[in-house]
């Protein structure tokens, strides 16, 4: 049985997956397009260490800052692990849909011969071309937009499951799932974020990594001083909020997802409820 557990960024995803993965026995994939690159640590708001206890943990840190990693490379090793461990229970958690799409679903790619350079069109309308195809991908980015455009998709049906699997998706009030991105988005500088980023920078220069990452591109234009420090920050938070609001979007339209409020003050509620409903169908 494969648990997906996903949701806007700052739900609650990351305790819940370990938690559901210790009650079952289970192993943890991870499903975050970011969470794949070492060293990318405090602005990805990665597992640490010692909160993956005695848990099988895999797809984390597992390629360089400069390195290219698909979504191609992502069907593969996770459809890999996944097959390795048909045994076990899996927790499959993050909220790259198209991760979790292409990792589960019939869900087939083709690079087209001739490819377009759609330059008659604005990034808002490439932004909503994509957005049509599955690809959560932000609007300022217009080369990733434009080679999203020209992946040919062929599929039998890629709305077919290839493996068993329960999707538990988490859904904060959003006034207050906002109030909590703003929080961590301050304890994230406060943890050493700049640090990070400036570390990270320096080493690799302006890699994809780090130019598409939300936290990081912000903090590099601010060290490049394009911008001040406190805007910076508040680019964080802004874009991070519009990136929650395309995920509840994105999962909505794309998968069978069963929603569970987010408690904050008592997550155990959450967690109850989750068991609750897992118990039944398990």
């Amino acid at each position: 049985m494969i648990i997906v557990v996903t949701g806007p960024t700052a739900s609650g995803k990351t305790k819940l997956s370990e938690i559901l993965a210790k009650k079952y026995n289970g192993i943890i994939i991870n499903a975050d397009s970011m969470q794949v690159y070492k060293k990318l640590d405090i602005g990805t708001a990665k597992v640490k260490k010692e909160e993956m206890e005695d848990v099988p943990h895999y797809l984390f840190d597992i390629c360089n800052p400069e390195d290219e990693y698909s979504v191609y490379d992502y069907q593969r090793d996770a459809r890999k692990i996944i097959d390795e461990n048909k045994n076990k229970t899996i927790i499959l958690v993050g909220g790259t849909g198209l991760y979790i799409k292409a990792a589960l679903f019939d869900y087939k790619f083709e690079e087209q011969e001739e490819k377009e350079t759609y330059d008659d069109l604005t990034n808002e309308e490439l932004y909503n071309m994509a957005k049509e195809k599955g690809y959560d991908i932000h609007i300022n980015n217009r080369r990733r937009l434009i080679n999203a455009l020209n992946k040919k998709e062929q599929s039998n049906n890629k709305n077919d499951l290839l493996y068993d699997a329960v999707f538990i998706g988490l859904k904060p009030d959003r006034s207050i799932l906002y109030e909590k991105i703003n929080n961590r988005v301050d304890e994230m500088i406060k943890e050493g974020l700049i640090n990070e980023v400036e570390t990270l920078y320096k080493e690799y220069g302006n890699v994809k990594s780090l130019k598409s990452g939300i936290g990081y591109k912000e903090i590099i234009d601010y060290l490049d001083g394009e911008v001040t420090f406190e805007t910076a920050v508040e680019l964080i938070k802004k874009r991070s909020r519009h990136y929650a609001k395309r995920q509840f979007t994105w999962f909505n339209n794309q998968m069978d997802m069963k929603w569970f409020k987010t408690d904050y003050d008592n997550f155990d509620n959450t967690i109850k409820e989750v068991n609750n409903y897992l118990e039944k169908i398990i």
